[in-house]
């Protein structure tokens, strides 16, 4: 399935596919910043989709992909399986903790878990 924006707990939400392109540069992130702009408000990012460097926080890529998402005023969330990252870095514990204490960025395990989010959000 290509990316689409789909309705979500009532929340217009750009569901990427996990077989689209990688994300592997900040223009691949405005990329998606700007599919969005079709009428999305989230942006559910499939973490596989997610180039190595964003779990790995000394590259900085993370914090510049998210970064766009917050400037472009769009809700991300990284939807999978990251235990393998989380337990190789202390920092991303602390990063994902942060980030799914607040409204901007998610890491969620699965789209059902964003829908929750969604509903408890507004």
């Amino acid at each position: 399935m290509p990316d689409e924006i789909q309705e979500r707990a009532g929340v217009p939400v750009l569901v990427c596919d996990a077989a689209g392109p990688p994300v592997v540069t900040e223009q691949d992130a405005l990329d998606l910043v700007g599919a969005a702009f079709l009428g999305a408000q989230v942006v559910a990012v499939p973490a596989n989709r997610l180039d190595p460097r964003f779990f790995s926080l000394g590259t900085r890529f993370a914090g510049d992909v998210m970064q766009k998402f917050v400037n472009y005023r769009l809700r991300l969330a990284v939807v999978g399986d990251i235990s393998a990252h989380l337990a190789e870095s202390s920092a991303l514990r602390a990063l994902v903790h942060e980030a799914n204490q607040g409204g901007q960025v998610w890491f969620v395990p699965d789209l059902d878990a964003l829908d929750t989010r969604l509903r408890t959000a507004r």
